[in-house]
């Protein structure tokens, strides 16, 4: 028996590109042609050149996304780009990007598309007539705060112009480059305008690797919980996503490290596997997990009624059945011990002043304020 097969770790495929999640390119449902991966048995085969992130910019003709949805507590959302360079592998975001003709394997995380016009567009759309003030939710899709952040700085402007008409947001990441914008939430925060949740998915730094593999590490999120609570902005945590015979028995611990590092509310959602992220998580578990692959995707589907992806309403982030309804009663002592989510910060909505764009008219109510 070799090492490999003892520990149950696969050998070293030729596929693994460094520093990415998925392990494939597959084809987007949408495609007519379909690419399928195939192995001629060498071994020793070195894969292609190091896969490297492309960025497009796109002429965006709207920002403001709005939903329905009785899962999720906001109405409307903004993404400053799509595809995300963090690589997360579970991401349930990755079927999008076959809307684009493009893969939500490795396409998803290296063919990347940034919104330069965010900032002037979310200034035309909070203006128009009619608009009503509620919390922005940013990172519901793709993070805010992936490495081209650093650079385009879109996530930045979008904040610069809620901050000046004192709109509210939520922002949620896994990247500790929010403390960057500190001087911008700092203010925001006086006025009950904005809170920020990290998500912490494990404090296993080899687990994250492959799981998160450009994302900031975990000691890193818990740093970055500490340092915005330090300087008054409301911070949580969210365990997310909860996955069943990999992560799942680390809920106390996040948890436990995230409110001693100053969070004051929590999450947590359950794995969910649309479209072509079933068979991708599938390849990742071949790849890196495959003693565990099995019993992953049974109490999986335990938790999801006998499926490994359940879209209905009030069934998707928490699952159903006797196991899911332990999971909550797990989270819920674990919050009341922990004192968090004792009290629901509701953010100030009737500070926002429109915005008065070129050759329009102030409006007297708000020139008094």
């Amino acid at each position: 028996m070799t090492k490999a097969q003892h520990t149950g770790m696969a050998t070293a495929s030729p596929w693994l590109q460094r520093g990415r999640g998925a392990v494939s390119n597959a084809t987007g449902r949408f495609e007519s042609l379909k690419r399928v991966r195939s192995h001629d048995g060498w071994l020793g085969e070195e894969p292609t050149e190091t896969l490297r992130t492309s960025v497009t910019e796109e002429d965006a003709k709207h920002i403001l996304i709005k939903n329905n949805s009785p899962d999720i507590p906001f109405d409307r959302s903004i993404n400053a780009y799509r595809g995300c360079e963090h690589g997360c592998v579970y991401c349930f975001a990755r079927p999008t990007h076959a809307f684009l003709g493009l893969s939500p394997g490795l396409d998803f995380e290296s063919k990347l598309f940034a919104k330069p016009n965010a900032a002037e567009l979310l200034k035309q759309e909070i203006s128009r007539k009619g608009y009503v003030a509620k919390p922005i939710a940013m990172g519901t899709n793709t993070d805010p705060y992936q490495p081209i952040e650093k650079e385009r700085r879109i996530t930045r402007e979008l904040l610069k112009v809620l901050m000046e008409h004192d709109h509210p947001v939520t922002i949620v990441t896994k990247s500790r480059l929010v403390v960057r914008d500190l001087d911008l939430l700092a203010p925001m925060a006086e006025k009950g305008l904005v809170k920020v949740a990290l998500s912490v998915t494990t404090l296993d730094r080899k687990l994250a690797r492959a799981m998160e593999p450009r994302a900031s590490t975990p000691q890193r999120r818990l740093d970055a919980i500490r340092l915005l609570s330090d300087a008054g902005v409301p911070t949580g945590v969210m365990f997310a996503p909860v996955i069943p015979a990999l992560n799942d028995h680390e809920m106390e611990a996040v948890l436990s490290a995230a409110a001693h590092a100053g969070a004051k509310e929590a999450g947590y959602i359950l794995l969910r596997l649309p479209l072509e992220l079933t068979d991708l998580f599938e390849e990742w578990l071949d790849e890196h997990y495959p003693d565990r692959k099995s019993r992953v995707l049974n109490r999986l589907k335990e938790l999801r009624g006998g499926k490994l992806n359940d879209p209905r309403f009030k069934h998707r982030m928490k699952g159903s059945g006797f196991e899911a309804d332990l999971m909550r009663q797990r989270f819920t002592n674990l919050c009341r011990r922990l004192r968090l989510n004792t009290e629901k910060l509701e953010l100030a909505t009737d500070q926002f002043r429109k915005p008065v764009l070129e050759g329009g008219q102030y409006n007297l109510l708000d020139a008094l304020r």
